[in-house]
């Protein structure tokens, strides 16, 4: 059984957005109010983060983390990685962080992020990573579980998502090859983005992740990645069908 913990569930601004005026933006409502979109997920004593985005800090002190064993990254925007300097704290309490991405992300990080994983520029106070380069074809192990890796679209963009067990987390997708779909067969749980209810050229909105939904019959779904343009939580989630719901930040759910 997986312990999936919704750390962020906003999209690349978050939500508020910063001096907005939107409805949603104003909303009391703690489920409209969403980090930068990360999960964390936990079997027997493994605690696994996909994606460091720029809240990590406030998101592992709101859930009370006690250690990362390993973070994996679906892709290189800022919203997904902006957070990595963050790991120190656990870094220095257990040494070096394995960190899990393709090839084109690691080569971005160590552009952006040289101080930490050049080691020819280390910086002596910056944390320390190992690199993991993961091959979108590739099935590997970690702590014994089979990660799947499943690469969708983000218009154009690669991203990684994973497959552990029957749960499948999917951030940032427009589009999934046919060959990858053929990899989120029999899913107890699928995470899905879902940008907002108007189209957009690199995320799905709605109606998409619906249509898609019926396709891959997950036996339940959960989105993220959302939008103030999604709506009020409460009001999307009376109109969505029983098995599919709003994620939001803090929520815990399990797949076997």
């Amino acid at each position: 059984m997986l312990t999936i913990e919704f750390l962020g569930t906003g999209t690349s601004q978050g939500v508020p957005v910063i001096g907005s005026t939107h409805p949603v933006c104003l909303s009391q409502n703690p489920k409209d109010q969403r980090l930068r979109v990360s999960i964390l997920v936990k079997w027997e004593n493994t605690h696994l983060v996909i994606d460091c985005g720029p809240d990590f800090r406030q998101q592992m002190i709101r859930s009370k983390c006690p250690k990362v064993d390993a973070i994996f990254i679906t892709h290189e925007h800022a919203d997904h990685t902006a957070g990595l300097d963050d790991i120190r704290p656990f870094v220095f309490n257990k040494g070096a962080m394995p960190l899990y991405a393709s090839q084109r992300v690691l080569e971005n990080l160590n552009k952006r992020f040289d101080y930490i994983l050049n080691d020819e520029n280390k910086y002596p106070g910056a944390p320390s990573v190992t690199t993991q380069i993961v091959d979108p074809k590739s099935p590997f192990v970690f702590n014994n579980k089979k990660i799947i890796p499943i690469e969708v679209l983000h218009n154009q963009l690669p991203v990684l998502g994973f497959r552990i067990d029957n749960f499948c987390y999917l951030t940032d997708v427009k589009s999934i090859p046919q060959e990858e779909k053929q990899k989120l067969k029999n899913l107890d749980v699928l995470v899905l983005s879902v940008l907002r209810i108007e189209p957009h050229i690199s995320h799905l909105n709605l109606e998409e992740a619906l249509g898609l939904i019926k396709e891959l019959n997950p036996k339940r779904c959960f989105f993220t990645h959302l939008s103030h343009l999604i709506g009020f939580h409460e009001e999307v989630s009376k109109i969505l069908p029983p098995n599919v719901y709003l994620a939001y930040d803090t929520l815990q759910i399990t797949s076997f």
